[in-house]
């Protein structure tokens, strides 16, 4: 079936109208980029959009000090010091303008490589049009394992996925046991009815029967939901010892809320990231998210032990469109490093020849040093996911997010259990 994809889309780029021009050398790179820029996960898209444009800047002007494999001179050196210039869409969440916009980047904008898009239920419509077209497509932050293992050959991921995410969860359990001596014996699942949310619940499930934790409820929402108040209250009579909730930014909040209107109290919350790391959950939920876990794969506590962190958070800070002063958050900086691979392949295929650029994506292998995140590194393995990458837990302690997970990476002590909404000050 890879095989068959792969023929297929070699005919479309030799029949495509583009093709020709692209094996000429360029004096631009063009680059689609596709994120959610309206609606209740805007803000994750902006700040992506913002990473991107950073990782463009420092390779564009040259001159930078940073240990990044591009940006010490201007331009892409394999190109002749071609420069990069983005065609940036916004496909609103929503799988089908995804899917449209890709094909609109490819046939019209004549793109030459695809990135994005955040949500894996567009991510996999707009990737499955990059694959029809022969189109390098290269996602920094879509978590549904699935979306490497559709046999594409055109698809490429940097970030850890819902099992990896997932994985280190477990770890985190059975090593708090150990560690705290306490027993952990149930976990209750809910989440989103999306491919992000379902793909995340499947896997929880079937490492709740690997590591022997017993599953007392599990249950989907519709996603963007008004109420959880029949969820929570489900929840609140199964009484599980860890709950697990897969949620994008609106929804999360939703709950937050309600549990607290419920007096919903479990001893641990471990949220699969998304509306748990979103840069406004902290703001608008304040002293009711104190406690929560989040898994992710970066944190700006881990600075001391990957230097490069704090130069690059300056450099984010200082972006004119990010008039706030925001720091940098686990999506955006998970969208720069990506960002980053795919500019370093392009320039090292020293071509736009989607081909040329397919086969040295394929042939990365970035080492941890040239990272701000605490990967061993970027290396694809024959589906296109990156085996170097690395989860770490985070949970909110003092109205900031501390790393506890791994133990060797951990800023501060897990606090648990977490403390009952009548206790709380």
């Amino acid at each position: 079936m890879r095989r068959a994809i792969g023929l297929l889309s070699l005919a479309l780029v030799a029949l495509s109208p583009w093709a020709p021009a692209q094996a000429q050398a360029p004096k631009e790179v063009v680059i689609g980029i596709l994120y959610p820029l309206s609606g209740p996960v805007a803000q994750v898209g902006i700040d992506s959009v913002n990473a991107v444009k950073m990782a463009v800047e420092i390779i564009n002007n040259g001159g930078s000090t940073l240990n990044l494999p591009l940006g010490k001179t201007a331009g892409l050196p394999g190109l002749g010091g071609a420069k990069i210039r983005l065609v940036i869409v916004d496909h609103q969440g929503k799988p089908d303008v995804g899917q449209a916009e890709a094909e609109r980047l490819i046939t019209q904008e004549k793109v030459h490589a695809l990135y994005g898009a955040y949500f894996s239920s567009v991510t996999a419509t707009a990737s499955q049009v990059a694959e029809r077209y022969g189109m390098p497509y290269l996602n920094a932050e879509s978590s549904s394992p699935g979306l490497t293992e559709r046999g594409f050959k055109w698809f490429f991921r940097t970030s850890p996925h819902d099992g990896h995410f997932s994985v280190a969860m477990f770890d985190f359990m059975k090593d708090l046991e150990k560690r705290r001596g306490v027993k952990i014996k149930t976990l209750g699942i809910m989440h989103e009815d999306t491919l992000f949310g379902v793909d995340s619940a499947k896997v929880q499930e079937e490492l709740a029967k690997k590591y022997g934790y017993e599953v007392v409820i599990k249950m989907a929402y519709r996603a963007k939901t008004t109420s959880l108040d029949a969820e929570v209250g489900k929840l609140k009579a199964a009484n599980p010892d860890v709950f697990l909730p897969t949620s994008y930014t609106s929804d999360a909040f939703i709950f937050v809320k309600t549990a607290k209107n419920l007096d919903y109290n479990p001893k641990m919350l471990m949220a699969q990231n998304a509306g748990w790391t979103d840069p406004s959950f902290l703001t608008e939920m304040g002293k009711d998210a104190e406690g929560h876990i989040t898994r992710a794969p970066f944190a700006l506590d881990m600075a001391d032990k990957k230097p490069m962190i704090k130069p690059i958070n300056e450099l984010f800070k200082k972006l004119k469109d990010n008039p706030g002063g925001r720091d940098i958050s686990d999506v955006p900086a998970r969208a720069f490093t990506g960002f980053i691979v795919l500019a370093d392949a392009i320039n090292r295929a020293k071509s736009v020849n989607p081909e040329e650029i397919r086969k040295a994506l394929a042939a990365t292998n970035m080492p941890p040093e040239q990272l701000i995140m605490p990967w061993s590194g970027v290396k694809f393995d024959e589906k296109g996911q990156n085996t170097g990458v690395r989860a770490i837990l985070q949970q909110v302690q003092k109205g900031k997010y501390a790393t506890i997970y791994p133990f060797e990476l951990a800023a501060a002590d897990v606090v648990y259990p977490l403390t009952p909404w009548k206790d709380r000050k």
